[in-house]
């Protein structure tokens, strides 16, 4: 049966100079709203012991616009600086439920650049976008059709660091669930190999950020040489925005591909629960594990299988899927990452990422079968749970 969920879809688009510069604003003026409403909320706690509400804080904002300095908040549309408040809110509540740190102030250097709009405050006419104060609709890059019949219900506008505009469009869309299949898949991430699969697959690494290294160390250099302030810092600044765009957009695109084709051909996909944060403290590795970006490949299982009625199930970090072995279920000694193949004690001669992918695969059909109580193989350091089963979720 088909569902309903919300989907984004997002395209570039070319601004003219006026539509530029009244983002422009308007991107500012949220920055500011946010972040004065978090100083102002953060003041009233540590002074007063006392919370304040997005209801206040709205109150504020309209306060703000009648005074003498921040008049200009009244040249902007008001939407995106009500979004900006219900954003702060939301910081909050992940804070206080434990679910995110204390929220940060916007920069103006590195923030993201963006400003949403509500339905009020945007025009949807014939496939034509036009934003509140703006007489022309937005030139977008259609790259694909939005769904049939869909009308967005959220916009929301930004602009990255290499200077490119995207518009993305929140819109229901309706998906029919994937035929239903016997398969199912193991996968073990790696570096060498960007993930093994329990049917001796190994994906190679595209090494997105090693092929553009030079390109990139020659951008930086050119940027190092510039004077702070300047013109042609800016410009040498975007240059390496550029580089980085390009190295980012392929590494997205190899993973939505190879997401998709996994939850296509596999009823069930079973993945490990890496601690990515964790494994960025070896130095000598950070570089490479940032570069294969598993935490995306895993956004991008859950959601994909969550739409097409697929089964995610992620098996504990401590579940030692290198060292098990997939013939007898002996536990091997210490192994170092350098070791590529082991041979167990009953003789079984073992590729180590495929074993691991195996193992992993065998354990999560076991959770699929019995329930997240399942323990092939013994406890786990701290009485953790050697598996667990991930919910499925829909986008956002």
């Amino acid at each position: 049966m088909a569902r309903q969920v919300k989907r984004v879809f997002t395209y570039r688009f070319y601004p003219t100079g006026e539509q530029a510069a009244e983002l422009s604003r308007t991107f500012g003026c949220v920055r500011l709203v946010y972040n004065k409403a978090l100083e102002e909320r953060t003041r009233a706690w540590y002074t007063e012991q006392r919370r304040l509400s997005y209801v206040q804080s709205s109150a504020a904002l309209t306060e703000w616009k009648k005074t003498g300095e921040l008049a200009f908040l009244t040249e902007v549309s008001s939407v995106p600086l009500q979004q900006a408040l219900r954003h702060l809110q939301t910081a909050f509540g992940n804070f206080f439920a434990q679910r995110a740190k204390y929220p940060r102030f916007k920069s103006r250097k590195k923030s993201r650049a963006s400003a949403e709009y509500t339905r009020s405050a945007f025009t949807w006419r014939e496939g034509r976008l036009t934003l509140a104060k703006m007489a022309d609709p937005l030139d977008i890059r259609w790259s694909r059709p939005l769904p049939q019949g869909a009308e967005p219900t959220t916009v929301t506008v930004s602009r990255d660091s290499a200077g490119r505009w995207f518009v993305s469009l929140l819109c229901e869309d309706c998906i029919t669930p994937a035929p239903a299949t016997k398969n199912a898949v193991g996968i073990d991430a790696g570096i060498t190999s960007l993930v093994t699969l329990s049917t001796g697959e190994k994906v190679a690494n595209p090494r997105h950020e090693r092929r553009d290294r030079a390109r990139l160390a020659r951008a930086q250099r050119e940027l190092s040489r510039k004077a702070k302030g300047s013109a042609n810092r800016e410009k040498a600044r975007r240059r390496v925005a550029r580089v980085h765009a390009r190295i980012a957009d392929r590494r997205r695109d190899h993973l939505h591909k190879l997401s998709t084709r996994l939850v296509r051909k596999n009823q069930t996909v079973v993945i490990e629960d890496l601690t990515v944060r964790n494994l960025l403290n070896n130095h000598t590795l950070a570089r490479a594990i940032s570069d294969v970006s598993w935490r995306h490949l895993r956004s991008m299982l859950e959601y994909k299988c969550a739409w097409y009625g697929r089964e995610l199930v992620v098996v504990d970090r401590f579940f030692p899927s290198s060292k098990l072995c997939g013939a007898c279920g002996t536990v091997a000694a210490r192994m170092a990452l350098n070791v590529r193949a082991w041979t167990c004690d009953c003789g079984a001669v073992h590729d180590r990422d495929i074993n691991a992918a195996c193992t992993i695969k065998a354990a999560g059909l076991a959770v699929s079968a019995c329930g997240a109580g399942v323990r092939p193989h013994g406890s786990t350091p701290g009485g953790q749970p050697a598996l667990k089963q991930e919910p499925l979720q829909r986008e956002p």
